[in-house]
């Protein structure tokens, strides 16, 4: 995870758990489309819901950092999980967390390999950086 300088406070910091087994989708699939749609309907529902339930609050801004926790140690590049984020960070946006997902409101989310968890999952930690001034 993303350590934060030493020199602030360390901002609030919210987690949210998508169900292990939950199906996502990797940059190397290139699923058609119409494959592709329910799979990213389906992260962006639950990640709203998930927020939703875990009362994250709206923020002015806020960095995300994204952990997927792979289902055995095979070597993985958690970078090819970006479509997956792409959808789990829409569905806090329309949890109303943030008022966009543009680099005006949010840094991230930066891709992060974690922990072996059975049947594999992603976890999003949301940092609020609401009192800090945007470098954009």
């Amino acid at each position: 995870m993303t350590i934060m300088p030493a020199t602030e406070p360390a901002p609030p910091v919210y987690k949210i758990e998508l169900p292990a087994g939950t199906k996502l989708l990797n940059a190397n699939d290139r699923l058609h489309w119409r494959r592709q749609q329910p799979i990213k309907k389906n992260l962006r529902e639950t990640a709203c819901w998930l927020a939703r339930a875990a009362k994250v609050p709206a923020m002015k801004r806020a960095r995300m950092v994204g952990v997927f926790e792979p289902p055995n140690k095979r070597r993985r590049d958690p970078a090819n999980w970006a479509p997956s984020w792409k959808a789990v960070v829409d569905g806090v946006v329309d949890a109303g967390v943030l008022p966009d997902d543009n680099s005006k409101y949010l840094e991230g989310p930066y891709p992060e390999l974690g922990e072996v968890h059975p049947k594999g999952r992603l976890v999003l930690y949301i940092y609020d950086l609401s009192d800090t001034v945007s470098q954009t």
